[in-house]
């Protein structure tokens, strides 16, 4: 499975929680500069998948290699100022701080401040919105607001992989919209992304190819318009009888 130009492999990947196995002997790759989504049901495992990835939660067997070195259980500081970035689900920005001090906390590992400078007023222009307010409390923001400012601050880090858990979730259509134009403009930027995504239509429309998950283990894999053809995927996360016509 492994190839030079996997910036993502995941072997035999194992996570147990008290006993119980959440993520069950996966194989994962992500290719230098694609945009791989993975899907499933809530529970499946795929949060748990990225939790292990960025040392979140410990592994119990299995390897997690970055850029072909192995990284678990590594501090996840040290994998942000390697350019491995997770925008978790819920966001996790600081309520109390401003909006321009949000994005500021993203290059806390950089010392180049004026490319960090350079950097905000680029998000900004992906994100007017947050221009526009950019002395605001971030706590003030709506939830897709909030999510806006959560990718900005992860872009601020300046990622190589970036991994993205739930991005639409409890966004109103139109946000979602806007988030998902964002995902696409930062991958056709190079970065290379990893999406975990409830809306599994969008997920699979936006990436290059996809992961299935199901009860910890993944059960399908290939390029997204093939799994948004299986009438299986159809069926189980697309709302279509299996056996029903495109």
């Amino acid at each position: 499975m492994s190839t030079g130009d996997n910036l993502l492999e995941i072997r035999k990947l194992e996570v147990t929680y008290g006993g119980i196995r959440a993520v069950r002997s996966i194989d994962l790759a992500v290719g230098q500069g694609e945009l791989v989504s993975l899907i499933g049901a809530n529970g499946a495992g795929k949060s748990t998948t990225l939790r292990a990835i960025c040392s979140l939660v410990p592994i119990a067997a299995g390897e997690i290699l970055y850029d072909g070195k192995s990284i678990a259980g590594t501090p996840s500081y040290m994998l942000v100022r390697n350019g491995l970035v997770m925008v978790p689900e819920g966001r996790g920005i600081f309520g109390q701080l401003t909006i321009e001090e949000n994005l500021l906390m993203g290059g806390y590992s950089r010392k180049d401040t004026a490319a960090i400078q350079q950097d905000t007023e680029h998000v900004f222009t992906l994100f007017p919105r947050l221009a526009e307010r950019r002395r605001q409390s971030a706590g003030t923001l709506s939830g897709g607001e909030q999510q806006m400012l959560a990718m900005g601050r992860a872009m601020i880090s300046r990622p190589r992989l970036l991994l993205l858990d739930e991005p639409s979730m409890g966004l109103a259509p139109l946000m979602v919209e806007k988030v998902f134009e964002v995902i696409r403009t930062v991958a056709s930027q190079g970065v290379t992304i990893l999406l975990i995504e409830q809306n599994a239509k969008l997920a699979l429309e936006t990436s290059n190819r996809g992961y299935v998950m199901e009860s910890g283990q993944l059960i399908l894999q290939g390029p997204s318009s093939q799994l948004l053809d299986d009438p299986k995927v159809r069926a189980a996360y697309l709302g279509e009888e299996e056996g029903a016509s495109a």
